[in-house]
């Protein structure tokens, strides 16, 4: 049991980080902003369930659709890491918030995809897929939506406790550890590639 909670913890860590519900509050407080809050819950439920809907279709599927496309998990890997090792460096540099407008579908796009669960998120499950088994991998995934959505329903009392510098700090150290999942989706795509190895190292 205790083998299996380290593994749980180890699938749940990168989750938590490229998922990184703490720095999307600042998105989700802006495209909720002015909606009752009936439609404010809504639309999170909205959000984490289509969080939920995107991330088990690639967890279980994911291969599958790669190997249609002809594309390698290897090859995703290095991809997905790029981007979000180019995403990470352009936060730090520049913050997180750009230009989006209310939308009747917000808890779908952006909040549920790709904010809450993007390419960064689907790389990961599909490399956590191959490193753990699946339930361990599903449990985290789950877990993790679970805590999205307490921190979205909390979303407004958490900025007015942190503050919104408060908040932007954590979310910059935030993007930090992002760059380096980033960087290690990398390295571990270029060893599934064949290119490196990482054994022993």
């Amino acid at each position: 049991m205790s083998g299996w909670f380290a593994q749980l913890v180890l699938a749940f860590v990168p989750l938590f980080i490229v998922i990184d519900s703490l720095g999307n509050l600042p998105f989700v407080v802006t495209l909720t902003e002015g909606m009752p809050s009936v439609e404010r819950r809504r639309a999170i439920h909205v959000a984490t369930l289509t969080a939920a809907v995107v991330g088990l279709v690639f967890l279980f599927f994911g291969k599958l659709i790669l190997s249609v496309l002809g594309i390698s998990v290897g090859s995703f890997a290095v991809a997905g890491g790029i981007i979000l090792l180019v995403l990470a460096v352009r936060y730090m540099t520049t913050g997180k918030m750009s230009d989006m407008s209310h939308e009747d579908m917000v808890g779908v796009v952006p909040i549920g995809t790709p904010l809450t669960v993007g390419p960064a998120t689907i790389t990961t499950l599909l490399l956590l897929a191959s490193q753990f088994p699946i339930y361990t991998v599903l449990a985290a995934f789950v877990l993790n939506l679970i805590v999205v959505w307490i921190i979205y329903q909390l979303s407004g009392g958490i900025i007015r406790v942190t503050g919104k510098g408060g908040l932007a700090v954590v979310s910059r150290v935030f993007d930090l550890l992002l760059a380096a999942i980033a960087v290690s989706m990398i390295i571990r795509g270029l060893d599934l590639l064949g290119i490196i190895s990482t054994a022993g190292g």
